[in-house]
């Protein structure tokens, strides 16, 4: 039957080969043309009488919590321009956040490259990440000088792997249709989907792309996609082609042939070389059993989990230490239950002596056999002090074989269970940094009427002021300010009011002698680049200053370069979000 069936396929393979060499030379890169005379008017582009015309808008995707930002048209070839390439790709038109087209084109690539490289890092904060995405998601020509197009785009690559949010990375490949430009990404993305076990969402990555697929992984993947969605005439005309081609790969071969019916007999190897191999192997047996081991990979344990294939571990005997020890590893990794892995803990025994000594017995035991000790210890302690003082010899024992994470969430349970107020000196340090600090703030804003930066005068930045109001009500509250001999002018108040006049809002002169302007305050670096218009550079610099911290607990000397960086870039709508972060009192 297989072989009648290749046979009425030869014509339209050979077709094929040639259709398939032919688009591979004519959609080598995605093009995307901005005119250099684009005007802020909002006016549709004008294609080439040559081009179809036909462009889809992608959704919108929340940056900073606004709901501003949309995407722009999608990537164009323009082919009269000069008769070159531009290549622009990104999801965020730039005038939504007040930033430019050549935000990258003064910036030195040397400098570029240091810069990502101390980012990559950093474990950036939630406000800090936000403002990453914008930066280097958001249409712009590329940077020329000693960097290349290759190198920027893979700068780009790497932060969304680090930063792993999947919705963001299939938006970026599948609204610039760059999956073959980008197979490191599309790997990424398609095989987190599949260690999730949504194979659905990872083939619908597929659907999405209008483009050949080249790469022979990316190729593997989508046959594997037409099969399950019922296309086996496509999935098999595919394969043919690529084997006349060139492609050889008998494992795949064996289970696409299984899962076409071809074969009856199943196969029972097991490949860990990718996640694809191993999920093919998983549904290609209908008596799938592996047990993970020390060299598994992260992304089986992931698959494994997500695919409620480790029950086994649940009858796991307390003297097969190695396995436990895998199970660590996995829970640290956060691919296996905490609540397990303690489960296991309470079935060692131990007799009443061990328990009542336990900070000397446990040092004469194995680490595993010592922190299942320490464990039950914590369980049966009722004085507050003394379990703290074992839940930090315990994260210590997780410390020490570089599993700390694997104590992480049951911690956090018994930490909360204890009231601060009652923590002695000695453990203050290890409470506070191990403990689950809810955020003690919300997007309600309560204001402080005597205070100028916490008054209702910061609704200037949501855009409920006319101009002539603002200057009216800031004058009369520097004047009540001027009369109260009491008024700390604080640095927030400077920052509010060199906002304003970074913004034409006119402040009278009569008011210079309230504060003074440090203008070294700004990293000579910084400035730099505010001079040269490096605005995608001194993006970059906010981004690592902010780190990991929150913009709502950095020092206001901080807060001050920052915004004054943005008000001389003229970015006033991502300054204007950061003030509404920084200045109201939060209830």
């Amino acid at each position: 039957m297989k072989t009648l069936k290749l046979l009425s396929r030869n014509f339209l393979i050979y077709i094929c080969l040639l259709s398939f060499s032919f688009s591979l030379h004519a959609t080598d890169e995605p093009i995307d043309i901005w005119k250099s005379n684009e005007k802020k008017n909002n006016k549709s582009l004008e294609l080439d009488s040559s081009l179809d015309g036909n462009n889809n808008l992608n959704n919108e995707v929340n940056i900073f919590k606004i709901e501003k930002s949309k995407v722009i048209e999608d990537i164009i070839e323009d082919t009269t321009l000069n008769s070159k390439k531009i290549k622009i790709t990104g999801l965020y038109d730039p005038q939504d956040y007040d930033l430019d087209l050549n935000m990258w084109t003064n910036s030195n690539g040397d400098q570029l490259k240091n810069l990502f490289g101390r980012i990559s890092k950093l474990n950036l904060s939630e406000d800090a990440a936000e403002l990453m995405n914008i930066s280097i998601l958001t249409n712009a020509n590329h940077p020329k000088n000693n960097i290349t197009e290759k190198e920027f785009l893979k700068f780009k690559s790497d932060w969304l792997i680090k930063n792993s949010n999947l919705d963001l990375i299939e938006a970026y490949l599948l609204k610039n249709q760059i999956l073959n430009d980008n197979p490191k990404l599309t790997k990424f993305l398609i095989d987190q989907h599949l260690s999730n076990a949504k194979v659905e969402k990872a083939c619908n990555v597929f659907s999405k792309n209008i483009k050949p697929i080249t790469d022979e992984y990316l190729s593997k993947f989508n046959i594997y996609c037409l099969i399950i969605s019922g296309k086996n005439e496509e999935a098999q005309l595919i394969l043919d082609l690529k084997k006349e081609l060139g492609f050889n790969d008998q494992y795949f071969e064996k289970k696409i042939n299984y899962l076409l019916g071809y074969i009856s007999k199943v196969d029972e190897t097991i490949s860990e070389r990718s996640i694809l191999d191993f999920h093919l192997a998983h549904k290609t047996n209908p008596k799938f059993e592996f047990e993970p081991g020390e060299k598994t990979k992260k992304i089986i344990w992931k698959y494994l989990s997500s695919s409620d294939l480790l029950t086994s571990f649940k009858e796991i005997e307390i003297t097969q230490l190695d396995k436990i020890s895998n199970i660590e590893k996995a829970v640290h990794n956060k691919n296996y239950s905490e609540k397990e892995l303690f489960e296991i803990y309470k079935r060692f025994q131990f007799n009443i002596n061990q328990l009542l000594n336990v900070k000397e017995t446990y040092k004469s035991l194995s680490n595993i056999e010592a922190r299942a000790l320490i464990y039950q210890r914590i369980l049966l302690e009722s004085e507050m002090i003394e379990k703290l003082k074992l839940l930090k010899i315990l994260k210590t024992s997780f410390k020490k074989d570089n599993l700390s994470n694997a104590f992480d969430t049951q911690l956090k349970k018994f930490l909360k269970e204890m009231d601060p107020l009652e923590i002695p000196d000695n453990l203050t340090s290890f409470y506070y940094t191990n403990i689950q600090i809810d955020k003690n703030y919300s997007d309600k804003i309560e204001y402080n009427n005597d205070i100028m930066y916490q008054s209702k005068l910061i609704n200037y930045f949501n855009g409920d002021y006319a101009k002539s109001k603002i200057e009216k009500d800031v004058d009369n509250f520097l004047k009540k300010i001027r009369k109260n001999k009491k008024y700390l002018f604080s640095k927030k108040d400077i920052i509010f009011l060199e906002a304003l006049k970074s913004d034409g809002i006119k402040i009278s002169n009569k008011f210079d002698d309230l504060y003074v302007i440090n203008d070294s305050e700004i990293p000579t670096d910084i400035q730099i680049m505010i001079n040269n218009n490096e605005i995608g550079a001194a993006m970059l610099r906010i981004v690592e200053v902010i780190g990991s911290d929150r913009l709502e607990r950095m020092d206001e000397d901080t807060i001050y370069f920052i915004i004054s960086t943005l008000n001389q870039l003229n970015i006033d709508f991502i300054r204007n979000q950061i003030l509404l972060k920084v200045l109201p009192l939060k209830v």
